[in-house]
């Protein structure tokens, strides 16, 4: 049966208030995570020890506290839900070095956990996908008596060569000292040294291809080649396509106008 001319208004009123609303809360939403984000230009409440330029911790952030102990480089990406901590607990002194420091370029992948003690450094350009947990410290187990989140831990400094990919729910324990251009296969569990140019994968991790001089340095893996950067793209273009500034920060402060730049990065 056909609802009356009446009801077919009201239904009509009430889907376009629903359209109404879901595009104000989705634009509301969309300031919200702007105005929240974290930059060296919007620092909000955090003062970290470094903070580069064109660096953003996306809003909102995970548990973030003694970020006078962190120090992030330039152009780096910290996706949402990251969390990032120095030292034990929130307020606690600190040396005069930072204890987890970011390089430069470097996209760490939501959810993901740093958790520094001593020394974790994560060299330029180093990516993570999501749920990544790295940390210096582990718990010991040296009295069976005793409950073991009472036993005093031990730290062991952790390193993250540059260039090197760290894949999702991955964990880096204390001691872990990973080379240049490593892959690290997804729900990995990483312990001592990892040579330049491997791929690891497994709990523990151990190498299952690496890249060597004696194979003409071809890759390890059996994928198409990489395709190059076409010829002509302009800087807006690439902009578009990775959504952020790829210019230095001394480039970027000549000119405001990227079409007038004189140099763009091709």
């Amino acid at each position: 049966m056909p609802l009356p001319f009446a009801d077919k208004i009201r239904s009509a009123a009430r889907m376009r208030s629903r359209r109404v609303a879901s595009r104000l809360v989705h634009r509301g939403w969309g300031w919200v995570r702007e105005a929240g984000a974290i930059s060296a230009e919007q620092p909000g409440p955090l003062r970290f020890a470094e903070i580069g330029a064109f660096t953003k911790l996306a809003f909102p952030q995970g548990s973030i506290f003694n970020e006078h102990g962190i120090a992030l480089g330039c152009y780096c990406i910290i996706a949402e839900r990251v969390s990032i901590s120095a030292g034990f607990a929130p307020g606690q002194r600190l040396g005069p070095e930072p204890i987890v420091r970011i390089g430069d370029g470097c996209v760490i992948g939501r959810d993901s956990n740093i958790v520094g003690h001593e020394s974790i450094v994560l060299e330029d350009h180093v990516w993570t996908g999501p749920s990544v947990y790295i940390s210096d410290q582990n718990h010991s187990y040296d009295d069976p008596e005793l409950p073991i989140g009472k036993q005093w831990p031990r730290n062991a400094p952790v390193r993250i060569g540059s260039g090197s990919w760290i894949g999702t729910g991955a964990v880096i324990l204390p001691g872990a000292n990973i080379g240049r251009n490593v892959v690290v296969a997804a729900n990995s569990v990483v312990r001592g040294d990892v040579p330049d140019h491997s791929v690891v994968a497994g709990a523990p991790a151990k190498p299952v291809r690496r890249w060597t001089e004696s194979d003409g340095w071809q890759p390890p893996i059996r994928t198409a080649p990489p395709r190059s950067i076409p010829e002509g793209i302009t800087h807006e273009e690439l902009l578009a396509l990775i959504g952020w500034d790829l210019r230095l920060p001394a480039d970027a402060a000549q000119t405001s106008d990227p079409a007038q730049d004189p140099d763009p990065v091709p």
